[in-house]
């Protein structure tokens, strides 16, 4: 048995026996899990051997396969990845700092992260309201400017999930020399958070903040890398990040058709078991081929990451062949299950919104297929230039 089947074996019994069964707890809202909820999880998973288990003793990661078996077992619960320390946005962060802090950033920013003491946030995005960084990260209004040994940080930001309880945060801001990163304790009266969204998912504590950023000063010695490395930081943290949401939503969906498929052999109509009539065996069927190829789709992403190259092509390939492929599977359940299949009885309704969530998060399909269709004229204009002899 490899390293990282025994870890996710662990993992995977942890979630369905002691986790699984916190799906109903009154503690779990429409802007998700509360923090006590989340301090009791992560304490039952450190007394079971499992919390944040994707790094080890030594500091070191699991490679990316490993990962995706890990994370695979940990989203067999919507509230799995939140009790074994591997949920977004605390799981791309540590990957993060892990790559790009300094000793002293580590000690101080990610240690916390990593022993489950505490939640982060990655302040990216900005309102379209304003016009401000979305899709598009060229677009960002918030800027930094130097005064002194500090840096002095003003802008406004949306959709900060776990902004709300957070308290470590990453925060980027244009400078001079362009997209810079910025580390900072949280909570701070400078980062005031104006509402916290009302959206379709529900699994992230703290849910997803509008926020404003007024005079926010930042020691030099807390800026994550260099001024103007924002966006090469980025893509160090969101490549990944893009890979293990789909890790994380695939087991998710794979215990909704686990349910669906309970609730198809068990339910009767129309004189023998639901699962009989072809229009449910059919969709139970192709949840099967979805399952499988969202699997190998990740796996293959993985092995390319784990060459050590960015793999942004290929990680825009996962997130948009895997989310859709997921959405199809979870769509599916629902309809299996006709009427109970849209209610809180189970956990397929939540897994239905929130994978039809993730399918606009960290880039919506349309924006990884345009930027892939840039990438097959590159290819193809390169195809035609004379060849040297």
């Amino acid at each position: 048995m490899t390293r990282g089947t025994e870890i996710a074996n662990k993992v995977a019994a942890f979630v369905r026996e002691t986790v699984a069964p916190y799906e109903r707890d009154p503690r779990c809202s429409a802007h998700g899990p509360s923090d006590e909820l989340v301090h009791e999880l992560r304490g039952l998973a450190r007394t079971a051997g499992v919390l944040t288990p994707h790094i080890l003793a030594d500091g070191s990661h699991l490679t990316h396969r490993e990962t995706a078996q890990v994370l695979r077992a940990a989203g067999l619960s919507p509230l799995g990845p939140l009790a074994v320390n591997v949920m977004a946005p605390d799981e791309g962060n540590m990957y993060l700092l892990g790559k790009a802090a300094s000793p002293e950033q580590k000690a101080r920013f990610l240690d916390p992260l990593v022993s489950g003491e505490a939640r982060s946030a990655f302040f990216m995005t900005e309102p379209a309201t304003d016009g401000g960084a979305g899709s598009d990260p060229s677009m960002m209004l918030t800027t930094a400017v130097q005064d002194g040994n500090h840096w002095v940080v003003n802008g406004r930001k949306a959709f900060i999930t776990g902004a709300d309880g957070a308290r470590v945060g990453i925060v980027m801001a244009k400078a001079e020399e362009g997209a810079t990163m910025f580390l900072v304790d949280l909570p701070d009266p400078a980062i005031r958070i104006e509402r916290v969204l009302d959206t379709i998912d529900s699994s992230m504590p703290g849910g997803h903040a509008v926020v404003q950023i007024t005079d926010l000063r930042v020691p030099a010695d807390q800026m994550l890398g260099n001024p103007g490395e924002g966006f090469k930081l980025a893509q160090i943290r969101l490549a990944p990040a893009r890979l293990t949401h789909c890790m994380r939503w695939l087991g998710s969906c794979q215990r909704a058709h686990e349910i669906a498929t309970d609730y198809a052999n068990r339910r009767h109509a129309f004189g023998k078991p639901l699962i009989d009539h072809e229009g449910v065996g059919f969709m139970l069927a192709e949840n099967l081929i979805d399952l499988k190829q969202a699997e190998l789709m990740i796996d293959w992403c993985a092995d390319v990451l784990d060459t050590g190259a960015l793999g942004t092509v290929e990680s825009s390939m996962a997130k948009v062949a895997v989310s859709e492929a997921l959405m199809r599977i979870a769509d599916r359940c629902v309809q299996v299950m006709g009427g109970t299949g849209v209610t809180g009885d189970t956990i397929v309704e939540q897994v239905f919104r929130e994978v039809r969530a993730f399918r606009i998060y960290d880039g919506p399909t349309e924006v990884h297929k345009w930027s892939l269709a840039k990438k097959v004229k590159r290819d193809w204009r390169d195809s035609q230039r004379p060849q040297e002899s």
